[in-house]
């Protein structure tokens, strides 16, 4: 029995569901998210609130059940309060602006960096070493800070580089003479 499976997904208040067939369709305040589940599970919507359960009692239904209810969490999630990472930069010079829609990345190269947001996704930088990612697709979110942060990650000996906030970054004892 899956744990997370059982319990159902409340709808937070503003948002929608509808279902059809396979596929679960959420409105909220942030917007609009489909998930389509494969056939092994079933979508079941009552009062408030979306139930999952699995069609058989196969290793395969087992294993989408909780996968799917998760999917359906997020969706509710990212149309009523949406996803956000908070990434800090690190380093002697190291600066982030927006300049239009694109971010704009001083890491220490010889050049800028400059990194085009994608669609879905809002990239703001309240400070020179502040970058936020919002947006209504955790996966998208999370994507987008990784690309962002894999242009300069965190080094274990000064600590520069580009970090999660809440992050820990264990560090290393130096060469000794």
């Amino acid at each position: 029995m899956s744990r997370i499976g059982k319990k159902p997904v409340d709808l937070p208040k503003g948002v929608t569901a509808t279902i059809s067939g396979q596929r679960i369709e959420m409105k909220g305040p942030k917007g609009t998210r489909t998930f389509t589940a494969t056939d092994d599970i079933d979508l079941i919507l009552e009062d408030g609130s979306v139930l999952v359960k699995p069609r058989g009692s196969s290793k395969r239904a087992r294993q989408q059940w909780g996968m799917a209810r998760s999917m359906v969490a997020n969706l509710a999630t990212g149309v009523s309060t949406g996803f956000k990472k908070d990434l800090e930069l690190v380093g002697v010079g190291y600066r982030a602006a927006m300049q239009g829609s694109d971010l704009k990345l001083s890491l220490g190269y010889s050049h800028d960096v400059i990194f085009t947001v994608p669609a879905g996704v809002t990239v703001t930088s309240p400070k020179p070493t502040e970058v936020i990612v919002e947006g209504i697709d955790e996966q998208q979110v999370g994507q987008v800070a990784a690309n962002i942060r894999g242009w300069r990650p965190p080094e274990p000996y000064k600590g520069k580089g580009i970090r999660y906030k809440d992050e820990y970054i264990f560090r290393k004892e130096g060469k000794k003479k």
